[in-house]
């Protein structure tokens, strides 16, 4: 059988070993300080070959989602670092390729995660199967997932080691199709602990049934208080509350499983045999006679009767007194107080025992193959082995002695297969076999099962015995026939032993360690005596389940029964039957789980405590088994395959023989002969460290031929990529200008005629350009539109463009606000060299001169005849003149004398006129003292404000990268001498003066007779 590196290869050096098979140096030492090291870095999982040994991490982890189901499956056990995915995956892989009916074994003590590690294999194997999606498999699939939590519900409980501690054994089989998929199976159990129904030790709890129940809130119908310490079956152990359990949850999940499984309304029938046992235990007894008991409350009973569907008057008679058939008569005695509490709790575990049986055989009858099915199609199988672990207890009795029996048997298997597989390979191999030294259990498995001479038998003697036989005459029955016996020991056959009681006490030298046993109850628990008045009166209750669940109740009093069958002897053969007619039949897989510590800590080791696991689970002698002179086997071409980098001649491919010869050329060209043997199909390796030196190798070659491949690589990508990025170049070059072709085309059609057109093409929609010309077509757009502005100048002279360029700006500042502003005529600026407007123009040009030569302005800009206005109120004919630097008010009468220093620009603010025909113009200052004028039309009835609008904010817009504000109104605000004043318009005969208005308002009278003759 295949041996595994994955440990080495996969995690690193700091994990430790994950295949103790590789350990430099086996001894119990350095197995305990692997497995320790690997604990506190997170690594529960370790190999043993093809064994995973598990410890309990005592905390969730996130190594079980579908990126690990993923990362194993259809992998060999070697490829992947430890884990118990690898394990499931294998009895898989064997069970579908080699059509090998396999089975899976989890043992380990309680505590150790035995249960989890079953639940973790069952939903591994639904991951990986029902790739079609069939609904039949998937429904089976469901069933054997959602079976785990009822049968926790009913077999678990919480233990002083475990919380969720499995209190019987579980073997589940899985049937598959020829495909892999699983459509169906069976479950067998195993001896469940029923003496818990009755009696708890403290700190421990009854089934977890019993407290879901309780906390279901659903209680009316069953008679019960949500209050566990209100039923002596619940109370004993005095902790009832479990932090890591949620009973009220994990009671809905359990009838929601029972809903998909199909049980019906038979889930109501186990509840309430559930409840009718809670209330069983509240049943107290009183004497009223010799011999003779009475129920003290028949409150109790009629919960019971009522829950179970029972005659109450004949439940009365069965708990107080039973009917005895003696020589052809039958005669009714009563039972003593004790006699009847003894046959109370027999009753509750009796009825909870069958009630179990009865929950798997309906899951079981929900996922049966059908035989004809069976025949017809071929059908493999997987098991799956969860059963109790090897158990010592301060009072250890009857079942503890069971169980560890059976952990016997399992160990024996264990080794036997072992064995048995590492000699079949050796010989199929053609590998001289070398004999191993171990312990061999079978005399342990002797001592507890073999004919008349083993502990089995003798308890059945004795309970067969007539007459009254106690347990210290079991017991010294026992020391009789088994005082020289090397495994048995008793105070009788060795007084100096201090630690065992005389007449009470046997101990059992167990592989995995000295149990003492205490043999009170041995016989009564063996006998398992169910009285037949209950089993009667069970037959006759109303409820059809129950009644069927006890088909011996039918027998009639006089019916002469067989000896019942003990309980120890139907263990025992069901245990045989188990190891010997089905596990050995099959291809097993081990997972030995492994307890930490008794505090239930995720990073709590208690060395001496794993280290007596280790020794019991025989996992050194194991290991000692795989290393039987060889630790490390490979078939050749998997050698082959992952070495051949390691020599020139193998590299990267060998032709020139087999497998097997590539392999012995890598062996020769390492000089590592001396260590390897080669089989037929195999080369095998002695020691860990040929092992290891190979793997070094391997890996300096790896990245080596990494580098090498990524430089190859890189460069053939960067080829590929600049020959792809020069063809899109030319597509996208050739693309380009096929677009820009047909746009063009349509662009000449378009605009085809459009030199001819009034607008030439202003309201002429563009086709929509391909976004790659987006940037070309709006050039073309600019350029288009500055084609229209030549073709409309075109026909002005070039000297008028300066003044059309005003008559733009002012057209853009009023927007529609004022409907005449002199847009018709030429504009001039400096009316006071116009003939025409002054005839005095010498005397205005000599005045303009030596404003020019005194404040340095440079042009000027407008300069007209006004109106004008003062804070007075009083109205004057004056100039203004705007240069580009100063606004000047002159005086006409004076030989256009300045009467005052230029106001700078600068403190201009903005502009007012009004919307009529009016030429009111307010300029704003920013000394509180505005210009309020009118402009004089003159003899030609020019309207002179457009043209001071346009002149100033084409100013503004050059010299201060700004607009100048413009406002129209009505009204004009503004202020002369620091004070606020409202200018308005009023039409008049004559005119224009101004006038004064009210408090503070002026008023231009404007003629109405310029009114009519407009401005041009």
């Amino acid at each position: 059988m295949m041996q595994t590196m994955a440990g080495a290869i996969h995690e690193g050096p700091e994990y430790g070993v994950g295949d103790f098979v590789l350990l430099e140096s086996l001894d119990i030492e350095s197995f305990m300080e692997n497995l320790q090291l690997r604990f506190s870095k997170g690594k529960i999982y370790t190999y043993i070959g093809e064994v995973v040994v598990s410890v309990n991490p005592y905390k969730p982890l996130d190594i079980f989602d579908k990126q690990h189901v993923d990362l194993y499956k259809g992998r060999e056990i070697y490829e992947r670092p430890p884990h118990i995915f690898a394990v499931a995956d294998a009895a898989y892989k064997a069970m579908k390729r080699r059509a090998k009916d396999t089975c899976i074994v989890i043992s380990g003590e309680s505590g150790a995660g035995k249960t989890e590690a079953s639940k973790i294999i069952m939903k591994y194997i639904a991951s990986v199967t029902n790739v079609g999606g069939q609904k039949e498999i998937e429904r089976v699939k469901n069933i054997l997932l959602q079976s785990n939590c009822i049968l926790e519900a009913f077999g678990n409980a919480k233990t002083n080691r475990n919380d969720n501690s499995s209190r019987f054994g579980k073997y589940m089989d899985i049937n598959f199709d020829f495909k892999g998929d699983p459509v169906g199976g069976h479950i067998n159990n195993y001896l469940l602990e029923k003496s818990r129904v009755v009696f708890q030790q403290n700190g421990e709890r009854n089934f977890h049934s019993f407290y879901q129940l309780l906390s279901s809130g659903n209680l009316s119908e069953y008679g019960l208080v949500g209050d566990p310490s209100s039923y002596f079956y619940t109370s004993q152990g005095d902790s009832a509350k479990v932090s890591s359990i949620d009973d009220r949850a994990d009671y809905k999940a359990v009838n929601d499983a029972m809903k998909v499984i199909g049980f019906g309304q038979h889930a109501s029938t186990f509840w309430k045999i559930v409840a009718a046992i809670l209330h069983l235990g509240t049943l107290e007894f009183e004497e009223v006679g010799v011999e003779q008991a009475k129920i003290k409350s028949s409150a109790p009973l009629n919960q019971v009767a009522s829950l179970l569907e029972l005659d109450v008057v004949e439940a009365e008679k069965a708990f107080c007194s039973r009917v005895v058939a003696t020589k052809g008569e039958v005669m009714e005695k009563g039972h003593t107080i004790e006699q009847a509490q003894f046959g109370r709790d027999a009753f509750a575990k009796a009825v909870y025992d069958r009630a179990f049986s009865w929950i798997v055989r309906f899951i079981n009858e929900a996922i049966e193959v059908p035989q004809e099915s069976k025949t017809k199609n071929r059908s493999t199988v997987i098991g799956v082995l969860d059963i109790y672990g090897f158990e010592i207890f301060n009072n250890n009795s009857f079942e503890q002695f069971c169980i560890n029996y059976c952990n016997e048997k399992l160990q024996q298997l264990f080794i036997d297969l072992v064995l048995k597989q590492e000699q079949e390979e050796y010989m199929r191999e053609g590998i001289a076999w070398q004999h191993i030294d171990y312990f061999n259990n079978k005399i342990i498995c002797d001592l507890v099962e073999a004919q008349h001479v083993g502990i089995l038998a003798i308890l059945d003697d004795a309970c067969h015995t007539a007459g009254k036989v106690t347990d210290p005459m079991f017991l010294d029955a026992m020391c009789n026939k088994l005082s020289t016996h090397k495994h048995f020991t008793s105070k009788k056959s060795n007084q100096s032993d201090k630690a065992l009681v005389l007449g009470k006490n046997f101990r059992i030298l167990h592989y995995a360690g000295d149990v003492t046993y205490n043999v009170a109850g041995f016989i009564e628990k063996n006998k398992d005596t169910l009285f037949q008045d209950f089993k009667r009166l069970l037959y006759g209750s109303q409820n059809e389940l129950v009644s069927r669940m006890w088909p011996e109740g039918a027998q009639s009093v006089n019916s002469i029964t067989k000896r019942p069958i003990t309980a120890g002897a139907d263990f025992k053969t069901s245990i045989i039957q188990l190891v010997e007619k089905n596990l050995s039949q099959k291809e097993p897989y081990y997972v030995r789980c492994i307890k930490p510590n008794e505090d239930k800590s995720p990073s709590s080791f208690n060395y001496e405590r794993c280290k007596h696991q280790v020794m019991y689970l025989g996992l050194l002698e194991n290991v000692r088994v795989r290393r039987a002179g060889f630790a490390f086997r490979m078939p050749y071409e998997r050698f082959l395959l992952r070495y051949k980098m390691l020599t020139k001649q193998t590299w990267p491919n060998f032709k020139r023989g087999s497998a097997q010869d590539g392999t012995k050329i890598i062996i020769k060209d390492l000089n590592l002969d001396n260590d390897v043997q080669y089989g037929i199909t195999k080369i095998f390796i002695r020691s860990p460290r040929t092992v290891f030196a190979l793997e070094n190798q391997r890996t300096v070659a790896l990245n080596n031929i990494a580098v090498f491949l990524q430089k190859m690589w890189k460069g053939t990508l960067a080829r590929k990529l600049y020959k792809k990025m020069c063809a899109v170049r030319r597509i996208i070059r050739c693309y380009r200008a096929f677009k820009l072709r047909s746009y063009m085309g349509k662009l000449l059609e378009t605009f085809r005629d459009v030199k001819n057109a009034p607008s030439f093409g202003k309201n002429i929609k563009w086709p929509t350009p391909p976004p790659v010309l987006g940037k070309l077509v709006q050039l073309l757009k600019n350029v288009h539109r500055r084609w229209r502005a030549f073709m409309i100048l075109k026909p002005y002279p070039a000297a008028e463009r300066p003044s059309l360029r005003l008559k733009v700006t002012a057209a853009d500042v009023l927007k529609g606000r004022r409907q005449q502003w002199g847009y018709g005529r030429k504009w001039e600026g400096n009316y006071l060299v116009n003939p025409d407007v002054n005839p005095r123009v010498m005397e205005a040009q000599h005045s303009l001169n030596v404003l020019k030569d005194r404040d340095n302005f440079k042009h000027v800009l407008f300069a007209a005849f006004v109106k004008k206005t003062n804070r007075h109120n009083n109205s004057a004919d004056r100039v203004i003149c705007i240069t580009d630097s100063f606004i000047y008010k002159m005086d006409p009468k004076k030989k256009f004398k300045d009467m005052s220093p230029g106001v700078s620009l600068d403190e201009v603010t903005g502009l007012t006129i009004s919307p009529g025909p009016d030429q009111l113009l307010c300029i704003h200052l920013r000394n509180g003292n505005d210009f309020v004028l009118c402009l004089l039309p003159g003899q030609q009835s020019f309207d002179f404000t457009g043209e001071v609008i346009g002149t100033l904010s084409r100013f503004w817009e050059i010299s201060r990268k700004s607009n100048l504000k413009v406002d129209v109104g009505k009204e004009v605000q503004c202020n002369l001498g620091q004070k606020p004043r409202v200018v308005s318009v009023q039409m008049a005969n004559k005119g224009p003066v101004f006038r004064k208005n009210g408090g503070n308002g002026i008023a231009l009278h404007w003629p109405e007779q310029q009114t009519q003759n407009g401005s041009s």
